[in-house]
């Protein structure tokens, strides 16, 4: 780590007056970016990863005495993040569609296809928001468990779990509509 961003990180977890508020600006440009991309990859929905990111920051700025410089800023954000996350995806309502790139069915008929799209969106929706979380990073995203397990706080064995689980819920609630995954 460089001189200049340790001594950025140590002023940030003091919270002394004078230099934290400084502290806090230069973190806030370095991973702000960052942040917003982690959370419109859960989100699905760029308006709401905008006012997350700044939900991020806020609890971040509460809880600065809370960082473990050895841990890592970003880790530590990320996790933030995601349990903001996790607290916005609560409150959503079921049939908010999650717009989830999902590859489009081996058919000719792109109606079908749309059709597909449609009904694996709303299926994930209907996915409690651990659970959705998780699946989100793991399955569309394509991210390693380990780093799934880093964001959320929990073991690699868990998010495997809780994958399984979001997938057993795919596939049920997509052949109740009569698609066969």
């Amino acid at each position: 780590m460089r001189d200049e961003t340790r001594t950025v990180l140590e002023e940030f977890r003091s919270g002394h007056p004078e230099t934290f508020p400084d502290a806090f600006e230069t973190l806030f440009r370095m991973y702000q970016r960052t942040v917003y991309g982690w959370l419109l990859r859960i989100v699905r929905n760029p308006s709401a990863a905008e006012d997350l990111t700044v939900e991020t920051f806020w609890r971040i700025y509460r809880s600065h005495a809370r960082f473990d410089p050895a841990r890592g800023f970003e880790a530590w954000a990320r996790t933030i993040a995601t349990h903001a996350a996790i607290d916005w995806l609560r409150v959503q309502k079921a049939e908010t569609e999650l717009l989830v790139d999902v590859a489009a069915a081996p058919t000719s008929d792109p109606a079908i296809s749309e059709e597909v799209r449609r009904k694996t969106a709303a299926a994930f929706s209907r996915l409690p928001p651990k659970l959705r979380v998780a699946a989100v990073l793991a399955v569309v995203e394509e991210l390693p468990h380990k780093e799934v397990a880093t964001a959320l706080g929990i073991s690699v064995t868990a998010v495997k779990v809780r994958v399984f689980r979001a997938l057993r819920l795919l596939r049920t609630d997509l052949q109740q509509q009569g698609i066969t995954p």
